[in-house]
This record gives structure tokens, sequence and C-alpha cells, in this order.
């Protein structure tokens, strides 16, 4: 009887695709679940030192929800590191020049922020539209529990 811990490595993994449509979810909600499939949680071989989530097409990502006054409340910073270079931007704002850029980061924010979260980066894929040019590579459709 082989009682021997299974540790995935680079070599064993194999990332699938899943595709989520993000029309009409919560903000925060879909960002947890994308997280989870880029991390590789959701499966039986997770091992947190080797990256073994899958790739991620989000798409309608300018059709996300958010709850309450989040839409003028909510801001985004950032900084340009001179003095008085703060820019700040509302939810509503920041959807309207770039729709995918709420995702992206509600998802970053998720991930860890070391050399191994880059990797996990690089495998999301998010789009405004209902159009993705990953059809090659056959993506799974996922549902997320609202």
């Amino acid at each position: 009887m082989n009682n021997k811990t299974f540790m995935a490595n680079n070599q064993t993994v194999q990332h699938g695709w899943y595709v989520v449509d993000a029309k009409g979810l919560t903000l925060g909600r879909l960002a947890t679940q994308v997280a989870v499939l880029l991390r590789g949680k959701n499966k039986p071989t997770y091992t947190p030192n080797v990256n073994c989530g899958d790739n991620v097409i989000v798409i309608n990502a300018d059709k996300v929800v958010l709850t309450g006054n989040k839409w003028s409340d909510k801001l985004y910073r950032r900084h340009s590191e001179y003095a008085g270079g703060l820019k700040t931007l509302t939810a509503k704002e920041l959807m309207a020049k770039q729709p995918t850029k709420m995702v992206e980061l509600a998802v970053f924010g998720m991930l860890p922020h070391t050399k191994l979260g880059d990797q996990m980066r690089k495998q999301l894929y998010v789009y405004a539209g209902s159009e993705h040019p990953h059809t090659a590579q056959k993506p799974v459709e996922f549902k997320v529990e609202a």
C-alpha cells in the first residue's frame, strides 16, 4: 500500500480553460470564485507552491453589478509618486473608461502578491463584451453561484 502524499509539480499539472459570464453578477462574489479557479483550489491536487490553476476567461465584464451606493462611493486610487500626484476615479468613471479594469483589480487583490501570483494573473482574460478569441481552447462554461 502506497501512503505517499501527492505533490503536484509543473510537469504533472494540467491547466484547463473556463469561461465565466459576469452578466448580472456581484463584483466581489464573481472575483472570489474566479480567484479560486486561478489558484487551483477547486482541484484535489492543489499544491500551494505550484501554479495548479486554470485559465479563466471572463466575458461581459461591463455588465457586472455593484450593491448599494458603490458606483459613486467606491474609489480607485493611484499615485504617480510625484507630489500631488494622487489620481482618484469612482467606480462609475472607471467602468466608463476601462470596463475590464474593475474585474481585474478585484481578482488580482485576491491572488498572492508573489512571483507565483504573477503567473496566475497571466491566466486571467477579461473582456467587456460577450465575444472572446479563445474558442480554439474549447473553454468549459463555469456557473458562478450568486
